[in-house]
């Protein structure tokens, strides 16, 4: 159960996340999260049936939850979920190398929407704000070879879309429009003012050890 408010005390910060890059995207903005996997299941009928952008709100905000209900001190929870929406169909991570490849070759020279949904609870103030970002994503055109050197490094099989902007995808990617943060996995710029939104100077967040 979800612990009663403490106004006397600073809450911590958790990721409700075991994405390294989300964890790292925060601890190089001087923030210092307690890491809880929620273990929700992504790939249920429930939410495979939503719009890719309705989908991972949903997601953040399961996550979120899930992971509420089991602190027992004051936390403000970042539950995050993302996913690349290409000519209106959802890519998650893909499921296999085949996968991966099938897509890669679809994207190529083609643009898509990497949305990221976002939902943090103050337990403290018992407030909740959940939200959506979304960074336009554009591909070079890429050849066979390069698509299965790219697919042997696994790297696709482990991030929403199969692709990465800090990572072996890189040179693939020309332009984005819109929030780098976002499609690394969490919109720094959301998290600083949603925040402040709840009441908290970034100096503050930064304090939540």
């Amino acid at each position: 159960m979800a612990v009663k408010p403490i106004k006397s005390s600073m809450p911590k910060i958790i990721l409700a996340s075991a994405s390294s890059s989300r964890r790292t995207l925060l601890e190089s903005a001087g923030l210092t999260p307690i890491i809880m996997v929620s273990h929700v299941d992504e790939e249920s009928l429930f939410f495979n049936a939503l719009s890719p952008s309705d989908m991972v709100i949903a997601l953040a905000i399961m996550k979120a939850h899930t992971i509420c209900k089991q602190v027992d001190f004051p936390a403000i929870i970042i539950g995050c979920d993302s996913t690349f929406e290409f000519q209106g169909e959802s890519f998650g991570k893909p499921a296999s190398p085949e996968i991966a490849f099938e897509r890669a070759k679809r994207v190529a020279g083609h643009s898509g929407l990497l949305h990221t949904g976002h939902c943090i609870i103050d337990t403290v103030k018992d407030r909740e704000i959940s939200s959506i970002v979304t960074t336009k994503v554009s591909f070079d055109v890429m050849s066979d070879d390069e698509i299965s050197d790219y697919v042997a490094s696994g790297e696709p099989l482990h991030v929403a879309g199969g692709f990465t902007l800090d990572g072996f995808s890189s040179p693939f990617i020309p332009t984005i429009e819109g929030d780098y943060t976002n499609v690394v996995g969490i919109s720094m710029p959301l998290i600083r003012k949603t925040f402040a939104q709840l009441g908290y100077s970034w100096p503050e967040v930064k304090a939540m050890k």
